[in-house]
């Protein structure tokens, strides 16, 4: 039973990370030339909260239970997109400061063999 809910689990996980709009704009902005739009991408948040608002009135006033499965999503993908500007904030410090380091190491490697210079 238990191999049973986990495989379930595992293929849910799966589709949702190739499908669903929020995860893979999250993967896209999780790239070096996406980290610039992590801040940009928290305003995502407002539709989703706004859906999850309709869709809980609805289940609310006589609507399908199923509409409470929809508000769910809404609002952990909310969460997704407001989590993902600081995050992305703090991962284009780092990769700058990588670049910097980097473009420093190979500028005192030119100065220290000049015959690096040339072959250049």
């Amino acid at each position: 039973m238990i191999r049973l809910l986990w495989a379930a689990s595992t293929s849910i996980r799966n589709f949702m990370r190739r499908y669903m709009p929020s995860n893979v704009l999250l993967d896209a902005i999780r790239t070096r030339r996406g980290l610039k739009w992590g801040v940009p991408a928290m305003l995502l948040a407002i539709p989703y909260l706004l859906i999850a608002n309709l869709s809980a009135e609805a289940a609310a006033n006589g609507g399908p239970g199923w509409l409470h499965l929809v508000v769910l999503v809404c609002i952990w993908s909310a969460l997704k997109m407001v989590c993902i500007g600081p995050v992305s904030i703090v991962l284009l410090a780092r990769a700058r400061l990588r670049e910097a380091a980097a473009v420093r190491r190979s500028h005192v490697a030119q100065q220290e063999d000049p015959a690096l210079a040339g072959s250049r």
